[in-house]
C-alpha cells in the first residue's frame, strides 16, 4: 500500500510541471520580470500590492515585533491578522490558538515551523498536532510568513485554517545582553552574539535563562532554559545554515477551576480565590533538542532548497481537569509521559520558463517526515503512578509531494494552479491491548487554484480554492477497544479532507494604508477531538465554518503607526451532534469575532510607546449555544527610552487596566470534594491581573 501511495503521489507531481519543448540548457527560460515568486519569500518589509497571491498571505517583520510586549513567546503569533493566543494551565505547556472559528486546542488546523524545523506533533499524549512554542526565542525572528486556508501546495498536514513559518536571523547588527524583571517572580536574562569566522560562516549564539511564579497561590515555579548556536554562510540567493538548539523547563500549573467555586469563595472549609488550585500537584516537565540545516542555490534556470532536521522531545504532563469525578477516593490526576524521536526533510525546486508566449514559475517539491514515538497515559495521585491506562509504541511516517505552476496571462492576470499528494503510514503496538495494535494507511490529494487580477488604482483581486487535511491521532487508526472502559472503538481515518474558498482584495489606494479584505469559507469532513485522559482519539461529523477578515496598517507619518484587524467566523456542525451534554450544530469553544488594534509612535526620540488593545468575542461552549463564553478585553502598554548607542529600557505593563477576564471558558461536567453527584458548569482559567516588566537592553 506504502509503495502503490507514493508511486501515485510522484506520478501526481510529475503532471503538474508543464512540458517544456522549448526549454534547455542551449536555450535558457525568459527572465521573470514582473512574475512574483510562489513563496512570497523576497517581501519582507511590507504587504503590499503585488507581493502575495491571496488577501489573507503576508509576511511579518521584526520591526514590528520589537514594540509589542509578550507575556509569553507564542504571542509573536499575534501578529497574524485574527489569530489570538492563550492558556488555560501553566506556562510551560503549548498555548492555546484560535482562529477562523477554530479552537485550535494546542495546534490542531494550524501549522507551525521555526526555522524549517516543524513544531506542531501528530499522536502526542496531550493532543493531535500539539505546539508548543515555548523554545521560542522572540529577540532572535527575523520574519513570520503566514498564509491562511488550504490554498498553497508546499503546506500540509495541519495547515487547513493556516499556517506561520518563522524565521531566526543569521546574524546580529550588535550581541546585546538584555535583563528582564517584573512582578510575580519574573525574571529573564538573554544574551546573543554573531561572530564571522576565518573561513567566511557567521556563528550566531544566544542563551535564554527565565522563571516566572505569576499570581497563582501555587507558584509556578516555571524554570526556562534555552539555547541556539546557528552556523550560516552565503546570501539570500546561495547559502546554507546549520542550527543546534536546546530548550528544557519545568513548571507548576494551576488548571482551570469550576466557576461555581470561584463564586462560592470557599473549598473545603477554606478561603478560595480565581488563582487558588484544586490539585496543587499538576503540573510538568519538557525538553526538547534539535539539529537542523538547510541548503539553498538559485542558477540560471531557477532555486533549488533542500531542508533537514533530527529531534529529541519529552514531556512529562500531571493534569486534573474534573477533579473527583471518576475517582472519588483518590482525585482524577493523570500523567501523560512521552518520549519521541523525528527525523525529516524537504527539498523544492523552482524553474522559470515560458508555457507558449506567457511567462511562467513552477515549483514542485518532496517532503518526508517519521516521528518514533513512546506515549504513555497514567492514574496518578500527587505524582505518583496508582494505574497505567494505555502505553503505545507508534512508528509514523508522512510523504507528502507537490507541484504548482504559476502563469502571467495578461500584465493584471495571473493564476497559480497546483496540486499536492499525501500519504501517512503508521505502526502501533499497544503494550496492554493487543487488540489496538496494528498497521494502518491513508493517502489523500489536494489540488489548489488561484486567480488574481489587477492592479487597478492600486488594488489587486484574489479568488482562492484548495483542498487540504489534517491528520488524525495514530493510535485512533488502529484502536478497537477503549482503553478504560473496555467498549469496542470504531478505527478513524488518518487523513481528514478540507476544502476551501476565499475572495479578497489588497488595496494601497489610500497613500501609506496597507489594506485586505476577505471572505473565505471552509469544510471540513469530521471534526477531530481528542481526549488526553481517556486516550482516545474520535471524529465528529461535518462542519462547515465562513466569514470576514479585515486587515490594516497605516503608516500614518514616518513616526505613527497604525495597525487594526478585525475578523468575524460563522462555525457550525452539518448536522446534529451531542457533546454528552446538549444536542444542536453549534461548534463548542470556536469564537465568533476578533479583533487587534496597535499604535504604536516611534521617532520620538529618545522615546518609543506602542499600546495594543485585544478583543475575543463571545462563543457557544454548548452545542446548542444555551451556554457561551464571555468576551474579554485585553490592553498591553509600552514605553521605550534609547539609552547611549543602540542600548535601551523598556517598561511593559500587561492587562494595563487590571480588567478581570478569562484566558479561557469551558462547560462540562466535574465534581468536587463533597459533592454527591457531577455538576455541569462552567470551567475557567482566570487572566493574569496587571503585571509590570523592566527591560534594560545593552548593545554591546
Amino acid at each position: 500500500m506504502a509503495l502503490r501511495n507514493t508511486s501515485l503521489m510522484v506520478s501526481m507531481a510529475l503532471a503538474c510541471v508543464p512540458v517544456l519543448a522549448q526549454q534547455g540548457a542551449e536555450n535558457p527560460p525568459p527572465a521573470m520580470a514582473q512574475l512574483p515568486a510562489v513563496d512570497v519569500k523576497a517581501s519582507r518589509s511590507d504587504n503590499g500590492v503585488g507581493t502575495s497571491d491571496a488577501a489573507s498571505q503576508g509576511s511579518v517583520p521584526a520591526t514590528l515585533l520589537e514594540n509589542r510586549p509578550l507575556a509569553r513567546p507564542a504571542e509573536v503569533l499575534e501578529t497574524v491578522p485574527g489569530l489570538v493566543v492563550t492558556q488555560h494551565s501553566g506556562d510551560g505547556k503549548a498555548n492555546q490558538y484560535f482562529l477562523r472559528g477554530f479552537n485550535l486546542d494546542h495546534g490542531t488546523d494550524f501549522s507551525t515551523t521555526v526555522d524549517g524545523l516543524p513544531v506542531n506533533m501528530p499522536t502526542h499524549v496531550h493532543g493531535q498536532g500539539y505546539s508548543d512554542l515555548n523554545f521560542l526565542i522572540p529577540e532572535l525572528v527575523e520574519f513570520i510568513d503566514y498564509r491562511k486556508g488550504p490554498y498553497f501546495a508546499s503546506t500540509g498536514d495541519f495547515s487547513a485554517a493556516g499556517s506561520a513559518s518563522i524565521s531566526y536571523r543569521q546574524k546580529l547588527d550588535a550581541p546585546f545582553l538584555q535583563t528582564t524583571l517584573g512582578n510575580n517572580g519574573y525574571r529573564r536574562l538573554v544574551g546573543a552574539d554573531s561572530t564571522t569566522l576565518s573561513s567566511g560562516a557567521t556563528l550566531l549564539s544566544a542563551i535564554e535563562l527565565m522563571g516566572n511564579d505569576g499570581p497563582w497561590t501555587v507558584k509556578e515555579g516555571l524554570h526556562r532554559s534555552n539555547a541556539l548556536f546557528k552556523l550560516s554562510d552565503g546570501t539570500q540567493a546561495s547559502g546554507w545554515y546549520g542550527a543546534l538548539a536546546l530548550y528544557d523547563a519545568s513548571w507548576n500549573a494551576t488548571d482551570q477551576v469550576p466557576e461555581r467555586l470561584i463564586a462560592s469563595g470557599t473549598f473545603q472549609g477554606r478561603p478560595f480565590g480565581k488563582f487558588d488550585a484544586i490539585d496543587a500537584t499538576d503540573g510538568g516537565e519538557t525538553s526538547r533538542t534539535s539539529l537542523s540545516g538547510q541548503w539553498h542555490d538559485t542558477d540560471r534556470f531557477g532555486a533549488t532548497q533542500v531542508s533537514a532536521y533530527l529531534l529529541h522531545y519529552t514531556l512529562k504532563l500531571f493534569s486534573n481537569f474534573t477533579y473527583f469525578l471518576n475517582r472519588p477516593s483518590t482525585g482524577d490526576q493523570f500523567l501523560q509521559q512521552e518520549a519521541r524521536d523525528v527525523f525529516g526533510f524537504s527539498s523544492s525546486r523552482s524553474v522559470a520558463h515560458a508555457v507558449g508566449s506567457y511567462q511562467a514559475l513552477t515549483e514542485f517539491g518532496l517532503l518526508a517526515r517519521h516521528d518514533s514515538i513512546h506515549a504513555g497515559l497514567f492514574d496518578t495521585q500527587n505524582r505518583v503512578t496508582m494505574a497505567t491506562t494505555r502505553v503505545d509504541d507508534v512508528r509514523e511516517t508522512q510523504l507528502g509531494i507537490y507541484g504548482q505552476t504559476g502563469i502571467e496571462w495578461l500584465p493584471k492576470l495571473r493564476t497559480l494552479l497546483g496540486v499536492r499528494a499525501d500519504s501517512l503510514n503508521v505502526d502501533v503496538n499497544s503494550a496492554l491491548q493487543p487488540l489496538n495494535s496494528g498497521n494502518a494507511s491513508s493517502a489523500i490529494t489536494s489540488p489548489k487554484a488561484s486567480v488574481i487580477l489587477g492592479p487597478w488604482n492600486k488594488t489587486e483581486f484574489f479568488a482562492n480554492y484548495g483542498a487540504g487535511f489534517h491528520s488524525n491521532d495514530a493510535r485512533g487508526m488502529t484502536s478497537r477497544v477503549d482503553p478504560r472502559t473496555s467498549s469496542a472503538l470504531q478505527p478513524v481515518a488518518g487523513l481528514v479532507k478540507a476544502q476551501g474558498a476565499e475572495l479578497g482584495l489588497r488595496s494601497e489606494a489610500i497613500v501609506g494604508l496597507q489594506s485586505s479584505l476577505a471572505l473565505w469559507q471552509l469544510d471540513f469532513d469530521s471534526e477531530l477531538v481528542y481526549s488526553g485522559d481517556a486516550g482516545t482519539t474520535s471524529p465528529k461529523g461535518p462542519s462547515r465554518r465562513y466569514g470576514v477578515e479585515w486587515n490594516n496598517h497605516w503608516v500614518a507619518s514616518p513616526g505613527l503607526l497604525l495597525d487594526f484587524d478585525w475578523a468575524w467566523t460563522h462555525a457550525r456542525f452539518n448536522n446534529a451532534y451531542t457533546d454528552g451534554i446538549t444536542t444542536g450544530s453549534y461548534v463548542p469553544n470556536s469564537v465568533d469575532e476578533v479583533a487587534t488594534g496597535t499604535i504604536t509612535f516611534k521617532n520620538w526620540a529618545p522615546w518609543t510607546i506602542s499600546f495594543t488593545e485585544r478583543y475575543i468575542g463571545p462563543g457557544a461552549l454548548t452545542a446548542d449555544n444555551s451556554v457561551r463564553s464571555n468576551p474579554s478585553l485585553l490592553s498591553n502598554l509600552r514605553i521605550m527610552r534609547s539609552l547611549k548607542g543602540k542600548s535601551s529600557l523598556a517598561l511593559d505593563v500587561l492587562n494595563l487596566f487590571d480588567r478581570q477576564y478569562n484566558d479561557i471558558e469551558y462547560y462540562y461536567s466535574t465534581q468536587l470534594a463533597g459533592e454527591a453527584t457531577p455538576v455541569n458548569g462552567k470551567v475557567v482559567h482566570p487572566g493574569e491581573g496587571r503585571a509590570f516588566r523592566l527591560t534594560l537592553r545593552l548593545e554591546l
